[in-house]
């Protein structure tokens, strides 16, 4: 009350507590690990490359690479030019990379570094060797998210290296979008069998998952090779997974050398799988063999056998918009109601686009960009719901709510394993992430009778 009135309370627009993204430097990082023999370097101070790379570390357990300009007090005041002409020297000196991918970070943002002239001038003065290769991309941290830094480097791949020599290849661009190595595994599966050609980048796979061998390999034999992505502009047609993440390297494709582009969403679940199924069959000309419909077939039994226990379940979902999108249109597949639905990044697409999904099935859902978790909290708080799906910051909102049946989805997932070995993409990815649910609601059910056989109870 103020002077007898009631005082408005209005909605926070500039705090974010708990934000439901990170900054757009990881994003660029990952991305320029997925190609072959690359070292990714950090246009900054130690400490940003030092979180990058721990961010990375603790959702991939797997050592992540990259160098830094390692700025001090004096590149913050006079340029980071002297920085990354000596860095450029010793890193093709020391580690001798095919290619080094730099990314910005807020301070060199801030100063305004012109990044291709203190490239140039390095090249000019013999500290990059003939035949190597350095790319970059402006991604401040103070501006969009991880997913922005993603597309912001996948874009630069095309911008740098890609060319068109005149002669078409029977191939066909995929970006996959920022997703697990075995997911991206798994899109080369899918179009394995389907007989499909083509060019995945970046393809982080047998890059930040491979074997433990006993010998450490700086650049493993993964990757997405320049001679590749250098032929994308001569592939047939290029299918980007994802508004956000991979749509800008698409659309320059088609803008620099005329190259279709189509814009799908990330294979998760039913119908997204088979629009990617579709999209690859048409543009290569080939036929869905058999074990692909039966690989659908087996997800629909399953769907069919489980659909009882997961009929009208209320859900709130967070996490990267990309995945978002195909998530709530797999849920509404099985008939589950998404009533909460954030994403950290911005984006109008976002927002348009749930709500369309939403519009018939689920008219009273709440969705919002740019939001945190700690808002998606009070929404449950208030309206309470069945499941929640987010990555593993979002488990202490389960914790808080009598343990709220918890599903990890999406990046990062620091307190658990198994997510960097079985897909989430694909009728495959389906699968698991039905088991998930499943297993979620049956940890419940066996914590509140412990006593009782365990059996599914609707």
């Amino acid at each position: 009350m103020l002077n007898g009135t009631t005082a408005e309370i209005k909605p926070r627009e500039a705090l974010r507590i708990n934000p439901a993204k990170t900054c757009q430097p990881v994003g660029a990082m990952y991305a320029s690990l997925g190609i072959h023999g690359c070292m990714p370097h950090s246009h900054g101070s130690q400490g940003c490359c030092a979180y990058h790379r721990s961010a990375l570390t603790r959702h991939l357990k797997e050592p992540v690479i990259s160098t830094t300009s390692s700025f001090t007090e004096g590149s913050s005041v006079f340029g980071g030019s002297a920085n990354l002409n000596q860095a450029l020297q010793n890193i093709f000196t020391i580690y001798n990379p095919d290619i080094v991918a730099v990314h910005t970070t807020c301070l060199s943002e801030v100063i305004g570094d012109d990044i291709p002239s203190i490239v140039k001038n390095a090249r000019e003065a013999g500290k990059v060797p003939e035949g190597k290769y350095v790319i970059h991309a402006n991604t401040p941290s103070f501006v969009g998210s991880h997913i922005t830094g993603f597309a912001n480097m996948t874009k630069a791949m095309v911008t740098y290296l890609a060319e068109k020599t005149g002669e078409a290849k029977d191939q066909v661009n995929v970006i996959p979008g920022f997703v697990d190595p075995t997911d991206m595994r798994e899109i080369k599966r899918l179009a394995g069998e389907l007989k499909a050609n083509i060019v995945l980048f970046p393809d982080t796979s047998d890059v930040l998952d491979t074997p433990q061998t006993g010998v450490y390999e700086m650049y493993p034999k993964g990757g997405t090779t320049i001679e590749q992505l250098k032929s994308t502009g001569d592939s047939i047609a290029t299918i980007a997974l994802g508004h956000f993440a991979s749509r800008p390297a698409a659309e320059s494709l088609e803008e620099k050398f005329g190259v279709p582009a189509s814009v799908g969403e990330l294979p998760i679940g039913v119908t997204a799988t088979d629009d990617f199924i579709d999209a690859l069959r048409n543009y290569a000309r080939v036929e869905v063999p058999a074990s692909i419909v039966q690989e659908r077939g087996r997800l629909l039994d399953l769907i069919s056998d489980m659909g009882q226990y997961l009929y009208g379940k209320r859900v709130a979902i967070a996490g990267d918009p990309d995945h978002v999108i195909s998530l709530v249109r797999f849920l509404l597949e099985l008939n589950m109601k998404p009533v909460f639905v954030i994403s950290g990044s911005m984006g109008n697409h976002f927002e348009n686009r749930v709500k369309e999904l939403l519009k018939d099935a689920v008219p009273e859902a709440k969705v919002k960009q740019n939001a945190d978790l700690f808002e998606l909290h009070q929404w449950i708080k208030n309206e309470p719901v069945d499941l929640l799906i987010g990555n593993t910051h979002a488990k202490f909102m389960a914790r808080a709510e009598n343990d709220l049946p918890f599903v990890r989805f999406g990046w990062p997932i620091t307190d658990r394993m198994a997510h960097r070995v079985f897909p989430t993409v694909g009728y495959r990815g389906a699968s698991r992430l039905i088991n998930d649910i499943i297993n979620a609601f049956l940890d419940k059910k066996d914590r509140e009778c412990p006593e009782e056989t365990f059996e599914l109870v609707q």
